[in-house]
This record gives C-alpha cells, structure tokens and sequence, in this order.
C-alpha cells in the first residue's frame, strides 16, 4: 500500500497518539518494511544511522514485549496492528567504511572528500566512551521515531510513540543484544478505535528565547 495522504499540513498538524486501535486490522509486512524504509530518511549525526528496528506483530511476539512493558502501556501494545520497537546502535560506526566506500564507489564523492569523512568523524566515534555512543544513537532513533510517527500517518494509519519500560529488559525482550543496542521508543501502529484528545500546546512565546 501506497502512501494515501500527501497533505504535510494534515498530517502533521492532526497527529495525535491512539491508545485503542481497531482489532482485526492486518499491516502487510511489505508495508512495514516500506514505512520504515520511507522513515530512515531521517536525517542521522555524521550520517551514521545509529538506528535498530524490532516489528512485533504476533501475539506470541507481544507476550514477550510485555514482560518489559509498564502496564499502563498495555492497550496499546495488546490492540495495536504492528509495533515497531525503536533501539539505539551504538555499534553503527563499525560499518561506517562500507557505507561510504560505497559512495565513493559510486561516483557520488571525491577519493579526497572519503578520506575526510574518514579522518574527521570516523576517530570520534572510534575513540567514543559509552555514553557519547549512547546519546548519539539515542537522538538518531528518536528523529527516525518522529518521521515513522508521520510516515504512519501519510499511509493512512494512526500511531502512538511510546516509551514506559523497564529499561533492563526491553533490549533483551525484543530479542537484541544489550551491549550494543540501546532503548528509544516503541510506536504502536494501526486504525484507531478511540478519538483522539487533541492535547493543548504551550503558548510559543513561553518556549522561545532570540538572541542578539
């Protein structure tokens, strides 16, 4: 299935989190895979996409999820049609060589622009203690969260990011190794059941500072 809704304003504008969704509604994984592959044109720090995606569409597969999952967080888990748990890679600069060799290969970059690439970021990362990969794959998995959130939408569907977990074991509940991969957000997808409260936002004035 194709995207059904082209109008950036609705769907970003009427985006709202659904709790309850339809049941008996079935996403095709070929759509999933396509939503995702729409998604992960995200933008990611030094292009690195530090970003790890579980689908969880069977009862058996979401029986596993919950035993990570604060109750709160159970309808959307039990109603949702898909869920796509987002985690953190913070071993993705260890591929970061054959991406760009790739682009190299292709034509697309300078042999003196690949060893920069090479010589400025790769050693930051290389070099990174656990925190810094952490945060860094932490901020990519949540740009690519918000853009599968509107992705969701574009194909027709409602979504609900969420997070709620015990953060020891949702890793190894999704079936991920935890010394490499690191908790972002599961988004629930399907046909809402519910409407959706439209949540107020903050006055903008109240968030915004210029500096001069």
């Amino acid at each position: 299935m194709a995207i059904v809704n082209n109008d950036f304003t609705d769907v970003m504008t009427n985006r709202h989190s659904i709790r309850q969704f339809e049941p008996g509604v079935k996403i095709d994984r070929a759509e999933v895979k396509a939503m995702i592959k729409e998604a992960t044109t995200a933008p990611s720090a030094c292009n690195l996409q530090s970003w790890h995606f579980v689908v969880i569409d069977t009862p058996k597969a979401k029986a596993e999820l919950k035993e990570a999952v604060m109750k709160f967080n159970y309808p959307q888990v039990d109603t949702a049609s898909t869920i796509i748990y987002i985690a953190g890679d913070t071993q993705s600069h260890k591929v970061y060589r054959d991406l760009w060799n790739k682009v190299y290969e292709a034509g697309d970059i300078s042999k003196e622009k690949l060893e920069s690439i090479f010589n400025t970021f790769l050693p930051l990362y290389e070099h990174a203690d656990r925190n810094f990969l952490t945060l860094d794959a932490t901020l990519d998995g949540a740009m690519v969260g918000m853009q599968l959130l509107l992705v969701a939408r574009a194909h027709g569907y409602e979504a609900n990011p969420w997070s709620g977990v015990d953060f020891k074991k949702i890793i190894p509940a999704v079936g991920l190794d935890p010394a490499r991969y690191v908790p972002v957000m599961g988004i629930s997808i399907g046909k809402p059941a519910e409407k959706p409260i439209a949540s107020p936002r903050y006055d903008v004035d109240q968030l915004i500072d210029f500096r001069d």
